[in-house]
């Protein structure tokens, strides 16, 4: 069991969460919602962690829908960035990614979702190739849904 949560309220930038003490194996889904800010891991049905994310800026916007994680990747450089982006976990071929950083005020990203850094490490542990992010702008998707904008 690991927590990081530094104040009780709103989760801020730089903070997490993360408790699967307890929790029974099963399927691994990942929801990310833009308009919060925040990205949440569920196991089995249970919230096993939560924190709050970078993700694109106006001209290299997130994409919204539901991606399946296609490869991962410990140790990952941007090719296009020269920039590291350690547990790297791609949801699409153009490069869209959940991956570590550093997560503050003010910071955006080229289109994936910064996660930070510790917390990257603990999903990348969880997550397997497969396993759905579901990215939304202040939606709400049952599994299977599929999101309409």
């Amino acid at each position: 069991m690991v927590k990081r949560v530094l104040d009780i309220g709103p989760i801020k930038f730089g903070d997490y969460t993360w408790d699967d003490a307890g929790v029974p194996a099963g399927p691994l889904i990942v929801t990310v919602d833009l308009a919060a800010q925040t990205l949440s891991v569920f196991r089995d049905g249970y919230e096993i962690g939560a924190t709050a994310i970078l993700y694109g800026a106006d001209d290299k916007p997130t994409p919204l829908g539901s991606f399946p994680i296609l490869m991962k990747d410990a140790h990952h450089v941007s090719s296009l960035y020269g920039a590291p982006m350690p547990y790297t976990m791609r949801l699409t071929n153009d490069g869209v990614a959940v991956h570590g950083t550093e997560v503050a005020w003010g910071y955006a990203t080229h289109g994936c979702i910064g996660v930070p850094t510790a917390f990257a490490k603990l999903l990348f542990r969880e997550a397997k190739v497969g396993d759905r992010v579901i990215i939304t702008r202040g939606k709400t998707l049952a599994t299977g849904e599929t999101l309409v904008s």
